[in-house]
């Protein structure tokens, strides 16, 4: 029986599996409701055989750390699998959006993004386990604050990232073919300040120097930092700024948001925008942040571990493509060390952040019958 076979077989105690995920929500912000579910995802670990280790953290969920002993030699580099169990959507949301299984198409809050890949990643121990299935260590990853930037678990990503064979990173595919992702552009996020000098804006104008004006200038600069060719993007996301319309306004605040596709234009746009320079006299501009994700670039090593899984995916009758995003994921930190990074091995479906999230079943068996294969194989 092929590994595609035998989740058939399991199909039904495979999709029980995302509804207990899906229903256990886990908006990033809401650290009691994330740890429920880490709860239970230690649980099942364990009782998978895995040693757990679990990573306390005061503001977000609690990071955890799964780990499976080899078959191997004892000097054999474990696989580091990640996922991440936050989502974007606020509690509550299973009362009007409930977990629900129609013909192919299964639905829920964050199922694609991405409680379908928690649950393929706990179907493909327990069938490894079962029939006793060769494999390298394995590490195992949750991730509870992915969805803003991963601002805590980025030294713990690294560090079992330093020291791995491969990363899989089971991010959803990008829809609707279900490609794996060979690149993905870096993220940079920045808050500009400026402060002018207040006036009244009929009676004394000349007297005030005004931020928003300063801020007109600052996004036409910012913009035109941008280059489509390159793949670059900067984009002034929010303003806010002034108290009255009769008053010349003293301050200015604008939200920026990077995305680079190299590390080369990382560091000249990035050096741009910090460096800018106020052009509206008796204004001053400050500005903090930086690159949250660097890139990950499609490099030989990205490449060849890409044409690894697809010769794993052709032994098991599926045809794997690739592609790019301009979205950033965990996968962006392994890459930049140069660890062979495998992204985009979730389930496949479409709707990520949006109303219609969904994933499709034939996907999701497939692609844990995929997973099962990769770390069996590596």
């Amino acid at each position: 029986m092929t590994l595609v076979e035998a989740m058939h077989e399991r199909r039904e105690h495979l999709l029980a599996t995302v509804g207990e995920v899906v229903r256990r929500e886990s908006p990033s912000t809401d650290k009691a409701a994330v740890d429920v579910l880490a709860a239970y995802l230690q649980e099942q670990c364990r009782a998978l055989g895995a040693e757990v280790e679990v990573h306390p953290q005061r503001e977000y969920g609690d990071l955890t750390v799964a780990r499976w002993g080899g078959t191997g030699s004892a000097d054999e580099k474990p696989l580091l699998v990640m996922t991440h169990i936050d989502t974007v959507w606020p509690l509550g949301t299973i009362e009007r959006k409930p977990f629900s299984v129609e013909g192919d198409i299964a639905r829920g809050p964050g199922i694609f993004d991405m409680k379908a890949s928690v649950a393929m990643m706990l179907e493909a121990i327990r069938l490894i386990r079962e029939r006793d299935l060769p494999h390298r260590p394995i590490q195992w990853l949750i991730n509870t604050e992915e969805e803003v930037g991963s601002p805590v678990s980025r030294p713990l990503i690294e560090e079992l990232a330093r020291d791995s064979a491969y990363v899989l990173c089971l991010e959803p595919p990008i829809p609707p073919e279900g490609k794996l992702k060979t690149f993905r552009k870096g993220v940079g996020m920045f808050t500009m300040r400026i402060t002018g000098r207040a006036a009244h804006a009929g009676a004394d104008p000349e007297k005030g120097a005004s931020a928003i004006q300063e801020l007109a200038n600052q996004i036409l600069y910012l913009h035109s930092l941008s280059d489509l060719d390159l793949g670059t993007t900067v984009n002034v996301g929010v303003v806010h700024g002034g108290t009255r319309p009769n008053v010349i306004a003293a301050e200015a605040v604008a939200e920026i948001d990077l995305r680079v596709s190299s590390q080369a234009e990382a560091e000249r746009v990035v050096a741009a925008i910090l460096e800018t320079r106020p052009r509206h006299p008796g204004t001053s501009v400050t500005v903090e942040g930086g690159l949250n994700r660097p890139p990950m670039e499609r490099t030989p090593t990205i490449v060849a571990a890409f044409e690894r899984a697809r010769e794993i995916g052709a032994s098991l009758g599926l045809d794997l493509q690739e592609g790019g995003t301009g979205g950033a994921s965990d996968g962006n930190f392994t890459a930049a060390l140069g660890v062979p990074t495998i992204d985009g091995l979730g389930c496949p479906g479409d709707g990520g952040h949006a109303e219609h999230e969904h994933i499709s079943v034939t996907g999701l068996v497939e692609r844990a019958a995929l997973l099962t294969g990769l770390l069996t194989e590596l």
